[in-house]
């Protein structure tokens, strides 16, 4: 075992001892030396040769205290007291120097890192770290609540949590290339989300530029959930489509039966006809355009409801009042479930009446001959009623329900056209509930009928 450095001096003194007092005693004896001159003889060679071992035994210690000048030097600025010429009391001094500016790196890491894992938590993107094995370090709550990760995820590889190839892949490449890449990832359902994955290198170089010769120590990808945009981006597409289809129809046959009155059949029997064709097919036209603009209108900041203190049971009878006609047509039977209590409302008189009347217009085109519709009113809690609208007509198939509130959606487009819908009532029915401060959702079974329902704020005097 190594002596300590204090053994190691102590054993140097008393062999130098007992080397000086060898000496001394061999030229008193041996030489018949006289005490004094064998005393300075033994000591002038003992000296250098003391000089020799200590220097031996402290060359580690000089070469330590060198290092911990260069780790803690002096500044020039400062004068040097007299306790400090000692070498020991200078290494001692850079000692806890040293010690100081290790305690302030230590807590300006740790405020770092506090301040890094705050930033992860208020992301509202995913983010995934790797190493350079492609090993996770770690996931933030925004991933794992994204894609319902375990709690244990780190020294795992991403393909055994989140089961795709393709970030995977795209991982083991930035790591192995140190090129960033950006893709979609779509995850299959439950989940059925969509995500834009930007996977970038973690490099070794501070100013983060990738060398020659450096290897890339990991990876990190953010995940930014795109599923609303590119559902928003659907429906665009879809409405865009739709809208045109639905006024090009109309277009096309009154273009044709205009070209045919011009072309001569103007004098016949048929002009009149052709007429009536050109009329209904602009009124339709009219009421898709209206229909537009009503929307356009509602969604427009500029929108201002003139609310007002309604009956509800009174707006209720005025629409039934309205819509009599067709449902007696049908042979079909209106009824009003009324609260023991009158309930008020505060809202728009036309907005709010043209709800009702979209839904039970539907309820009249939809259902069977002969059949019933009914509204009911439920006050659901002190400050919100529940309002429906049901019928016993053809029903709605459950994979549709999601989308009846876009906008020229159709359930079953062939039919619509044919009773005159524009496929956009329930999309106005929609906004105008939103914009009172209310829900609207419907629930069916396709050919039981279906129910419509929206609440609205109770409002008391």
């Amino acid at each position: 075992m190594k002596l300590h450095l204090l053994r190691k001096l102590i054993i140097g003194f008393f062999i130098s001892l007992i080397l000086f007092l060898l000496i001394q005693g061999y030229f008193i004896s041996s030489l018949q030396k006289p005490f004094l001159l064998a005393s300075l003889v033994a000591l002038l060679i003992v000296i250098p040769l003391t000089f020799l071992v200590f220097r031996s035994l402290t060359e580690p210690v000089r070469s330590l205290m060198e290092r911990i000048q260069q780790w803690a030097p002096v500044s020039p600025d400062r004068e040097i007291t007299g306790e400090e010429r000692d070498e020991l009391e200078r290494a001692s001094k850079s000692i806890t120097e040293i010690e100081t500016q290790l305690r302030e790196k230590v807590e300006e890491i740790s405020r770092g890192r506090d301040y890094f894992e705050t930033v992860l938590k208020g992301m509202a993107e995913g983010v995934l770290v790797v190493d350079g094995r492609g090993r996770i370090l770690m996931v933030n709550d925004a991933l794992r609540q994204f894609l319902s990760l375990p709690l244990q995820v780190t020294d795992r590889t991403p393909l055994e949590i989140i089961r795709n190839a393709e970030l995977e892949g795209a991982i083991r490449k930035v790591i192995q290339e140190g090129k960033s890449t950006t893709f979609e990832l779509n995850l299959p359902a439950p989940g059925g989300k969509t995500f834009e994955v930007h996977v970038v290198g973690i490099l070794p170089s501070p100013e983060g530029k990738r060398r020659e010769g450096d290897e890339v120590k990991g990876a990190i990808a953010v995940f930014h959930e795109i599923t609303r945009l590119k559902e928003l981006e659907r429906i665009r597409q879809d409405f865009v489509a739709n809208v045109s289809h639905e006024l090009r129809t109309p277009l096309t046959t009154i273009k044709g039966y205009a070209e045919t009155l011009l072309e001569g059949a103007l004098k016949e029997e048929v002009a009149f006809q052709f007429v009536q064709v050109i009329k209904r097919h602009t009124d339709r036209l009219a009421k898709i355009v209206e229909d537009l603009l009503t929307l356009s209108k509602i969604e427009s900041r500029e929108f201002q409801l003139k609310v007002e203190h309604l009956s509800l049971s009174d707006l209720i009878g005025e629409v039934l009042d309205v819509v009599r006609d067709p449902a007696e047509k049908k042979k079909m039977s209106l009824s009003y479930d009324k609260l023991a209590s009158p309930l008020f409302v505060r809202g728009d008189h036309h907005y709010l009446e043209q709800v009702f009347v979209n839904l039970l217009d539907n309820a009249i085109k939809y259902g069977r001959e002969g059949g019933r519709i009914t509204i009911s009113t439920i006050e659901k809690s002190p400050t919100e009623i529940e309002i429906s609208v049901q019928d016993d007509g053809i029903g709605i198939p459950k994979e549709d329900l999601p989308r009846i509130f876009e906008r020229f959606y159709r359930v079953d487009k062939g039919r619509s056209q044919e009773l005159g819908g524009t496929g956009l009532g329930l999309s106005i029915v929609k906004h105008i509930v939103q914009v009172h401060g209310g829900r609207v959702w419907a629930e069916s079974r396709l050919g039981e009928g279906s129910v419509f329902y929206f609440t609205l704020p109770i409002h008391r005097k």
